[in-house]
C-alpha cells in the first residue's frame, strides 16, 4: 500500500507520548504501552513493532516490554557484522533483569528442611512467573549497512515529518484543487475554560505557557477529570496523564483578550466535543509549513531569524 503517511487511518487506541524518544522517560513509556495493551480484546492477532534502541537501557526496555505483552512469536532481525546483541530466547529473557522488571535468578541457596531432607529455598525475585512460552524466529541480513543507526535517524525524522504532512492534507478542500496555506484555513474556537493544558517534554512557567503553545503540534486528548477552572487563565495540570488520544492539531494563534484557542484540527465535531487536553510535545510542526506559505508579504509569522536565545 505504499508508504504509512499515504493510508493513515485512525487508531482503534492512542496516546500521545510527545517525543520522538523514550529515553528521557521510560517509565511513562511503559506506562503508555501497558494502558493502549489493555484494550486488545485478543479477538485479531495483534503486530506490535518495537523501537530499533536495543542497546543499553534500551535492551532492557525491551525485555520488560516482551514480560508484559507475552507474545507468540518474536522475530528479531540482526544487524550485518553487528555481534553486540544476544538471541532473545524465552530462556534469555526469564533470566535476564529489565530496566523495571526482575529475571529469575539462577543461583540458589541451599538449606536443610526440619527433616534432615535437602530443599530449594527460592531466592528473591524467584516469584516470576515460568519461562515465558514464544517462538523465535531470528532473521540475518548478509548485505553490509543494513540498519546503520545515522542514516535510520535522519530517515525516521523525513519520515515523520511525511506524517504529519500528511495528516494536515486533510484539511485541505479536495474541490480547490491549490493547497491553501494556514492562515487561510478557518479555525476551531477553544475556550481557556474547555481544556487543560500540559507540555510534556520541559518544565515551562506559568507565565511563558501561552509563548510555549502558540503556534505548536498539540495532541487532543481526552482525560477523565472534570476540568475545573479556577482563574480566567489556562487551566494547567502539574502532572502529565496516560490518557486517550483523539488526534492532532496545530494552536494556530492565541486571543488573549476573549481567551481563546484557534486551532486547526481534522478531527470530526463529533470528537472534538470528547477533548478535553491538549498536550504539547516535543513534535515540531515541518519548516515547510511555515516557510512555504504563500501570499505573505515581510516577514513570515513564526519565522525569524532575529531570536531571542536568552528565553
Amino acid at each position: 500500500p505504499g508508504p504509512p503517511f499515504t493510508h493513515q487511518q485512525t487508531p482503534r487506541k492512542m496516546v500521545y507520548y510527545g517525543q520522538t524518544s523514550c529515553e528521557q522517560d521510560t517509565e511513562r513509556y511503559l506506562d503508555v504501552v501497558k494502558y493502549v495493551f489493555s484494550s486488545y480484546k485478543k479477538e485479531v492477532p495483534l503486530v506490535i513493532n518495537t523501537m530499533g534502541w536495543v542497546k543499553g537501557e534500551g535492551l532492557l526496555l525491551l525485555i520488560d516490554i516482551i514480560r508484559l505483552l507475552s507474545p507468540s512469536h518474536i522475530v528479531q532481525m540482526d544487524v550485518y557484522d553487528w555481534k553486540a546483541m544476544a538471541p532473545l530466547t524465552p530462556e534469555y529473557v526469564h533470566l535476564t533483569p529489565g530496566l523495571y522488571t526482575k529475571g529469575k535468578q539462577q543461583a540458589k541457596c541451599k538449606q536443610m528442611g526440619p527433616a534432615g531432607a535437602e530443599h530449594w529455598d527460592p531466592s528473591e525475585g524467584d516469584e516470576d512467573a515460568s519461562a515465558p512460552q514464544y517462538k523465535l524466529l531470528y532473521a540475518y541480513p548478509e548485505f553490509p549497512r543494513a540498519g546503520v543507526a545515522g542514516e535510520a535517524r535522519v530517515h525516521s525524522s523525513i519520515l515523520r515529518d511525511m506524517s504529519i504532512l500528511g495528516y494536515l492534507g486533510q484539511l485541505q478542500y479536495p474541490d480547490i484543487g491549490a493547497v491553501l496555506p494556514l492562515h487561510s484555513l478557518v479555525p476551531y474556537q477553544v475556550p481557556f475554560s474547555a481544556v487543560a493544558l500540559r507540555v510534556i517534554h520541559t518544565d515551562v512557567a506559568p507565565t511563558n505557557i501561552m509563548y510555549a503553545v502558540n503556534a505548536s503540534w498539540v495532541g487532543l486528548c481526552r482525560i477523565p477529570d472534570e476540568i475545573r477552572c479556577q482563574s480566567e487563565g489556562p487551566v494547567l495540570l502539574t502532572q502529565t496523564p496516560v490518557c486517550d488520544c483523539l488526534g492532532f492539531g496545530i494552536v494556530r494563534g492565541v486571543d488573549m483578550e476573549k481567551k481563546l484557542y484557534h486551532i486547526l484540527t481534522p478531527v470530526p465535531p463529533e470528537s472534538l466535543r470528547l477533548v478535553n487536553c491538549l498536550l504539547l510535545g516535543n513534535i515540531a510542526i515541518p519548516n515547510c509549513v511555515l516557510v512555504g506559505q504563500q501570499g505573505v508579504e515581510g516577514e513570515i509569522p513564526y519565522v525569524t531569524s532575529d531570536y531571542n536565545y536568552s528565553i
